[in-house]
């Protein structure tokens, strides 16, 4: 069973440069003010899901595990 994740962009921080959606179109989107969205979680993989947070330039993109809220991205304490 793959892992489950919670997505958050923080828009404060979003830019809307779109790398994450480059990366993972099937997961991510822009909204109607050009800045990202976390669609459809379930469609992406874990690992690739982790890359488009990771090439966040404004690293406004948080990723944890559903099931248990560890914090995966950005390293640091989860919920």
């Amino acid at each position: 069973m793959s892992r489950r994740l919670h997505i958050e962009i923080d828009h404060g921080r979003c830019v809307g440069n779109a790398m994450c959606v480059a990366t993972e179109p099937d997961v991510f989107a822009h909204n109607e003010n050009r800045q990202s969205e976390a669609v459809n979680p379930e469609a992406g993989s874990p690992g690739r899901i982790l890359l488009a947070a990771e090439s966040c330039p404004t690293a406004a993109i948080t990723v944890e595990d559903a099931d248990t809220g560890e914090r995966l991205f950005p390293p640091g304490s989860g919920s």
